[in-house]
């Protein structure tokens, strides 16, 4: 197996290649350097079959549509993924076949709704939940420290001891540990109840990205065109949430909301569907739109997209443009359809 992290940077990406059929992923690619990954791919002879993000980034630009739009290779983002046009959804114990190398996906979520590991031989690449003597943080949209804690204390701890730590991300100058090492010795998870870690992330109180608003909204809806520009957002977790269950019995009374879907076309008809009578505005779009929807400034707006991270997005835009009475619809399409509720196509 061909292993190698090629940023040599905070930002970690890596390089997964089978020796004897010369097939090749990449891991968490950082959009300023693909012509450094397409150079090394050359080098190596290798031909790039898949493109993984473990999450969806919010402190830098994907480069996995740049690259496949350039040399090829598959999409891969677990199917809580916000952004359209992923190739491969995939979920937990899924097993991506490289060669004859195996990746097993690990759903980990937390840091946020989409986040997965990757088990590869005798390591494990971890993304942004476990980090080396830390592990990522909670407070984003869609973030969950319990579920974070979960994640690592039942599943990736779980595997054995000796299993090497490859993290999305490190600050410190370190480039691997082990599982063994993390139990026993970081400081944000040994000893420590899951209570006592909720409690802990809760009240970090860390800035924010310095490009999350040039990182995230971009990721969310797969825009490699710099042109589109993306207002500043209120704080993304002040979104007011409403589940389906509770929206199904909105729609069903006498004053229903608006449904505000925020996908793309090709989504809005394909496999999951959308809500009847909803008003289709692409993120992208919507806030050169937003002037056409003040007429409903008085109406309850129910915003909608695959898995509620872009439409949490659109409902914060909304909220900045002096929308009241806006709402997100958590979980998205995914969960309506998960509740059996009614779709058209």
């Amino acid at each position: 197996m061909i292993f190698r992290e090629l940023n040599r940077d905070k930002c970690k990406t890596y390089l997964i290649g089978c020796e004897a059929t010369g097939k090749a992923a990449l891991v968490d690619p950082v959009r300023e350097r693909t012509d450094r990954y397409v150079a090394i791919l050359a080098y190596h002879r290798l031909t790039l079959e898949y493109l993984i993000d473990t999450h969806t980034h919010a402190d830098h630009r994907t480069g996995t549509f740049e690259l496949r739009d350039l040399i090829g290779g598959r999409v891969v983002m677990h199917r809580r993924a916000p952004a359209p046009r992923i190739d491969l959804h995939v979920e937990d114990g899924d097993h991506l076949a490289l060669g004859e190398i195996q990746l097993t996906v690990l759903y980990t979520p937390g840091h946020t709704p989409d986040a997965i590991s990757l088990r590869v031989e005798d390591r494990v690449l971890t993304g942004d939940v476990l980090l080396i003597g830390g592990t990522g943080r909670a407070d984003f949209a869609g973030g969950d420290a319990g579920a974070e804690y979960d994640s690592v204390t039942c599943k990736l701890f779980t595997l054995s001891d000796d299993t090497l730590v490859y993290p999305a991300h490190d600050y410190r100058g370190h480039t691997s540990s082990t599982i063994g090492v993390e139990k026993r010795t970081n400081p944000r998870l040994a000893g420590r109840t899951r209570a006592q870690y909720v409690d802990l992330m809760n009240n970090l109180g860390l800035p924010l990205p310095d490009k999350i608003q040039e990182a995230l909204q971009p990721n969310q809806c797969a825009i490699d065109d710099d042109a589109v520009k993306f207002p500043t957002l209120p704080q993304l977790n002040q979104v007011r949430q409403l589940d389906p269950a509770e929206t199904m019995r909105r729609l069903s009374g006498s004053n229903p909301p608006v449904i505000l879907d925020v996908r793309e076309p090709e989504e809005f008809n394909g496999e999951l569907g959308h809500i009847g009578a909803s008003r289709l505005i692409p993120l992208r779009d919507l806030p050169s739109h937003a002037a056409d929807l003040d007429a409903m400034k008085s109406h309850d707006i129910v915003t909608v997209c695959r898995s509620g991270v872009r439409s949490t997005t659109a409902a914060a835009i909304l909220t900045g443009l002096g929308f009241e009475h806006v709402f997100n619809l958590k979980g998205g399409m995914i969960d309506w359809n998960d509740a059996g509720l009614p779709v058209e196509r």
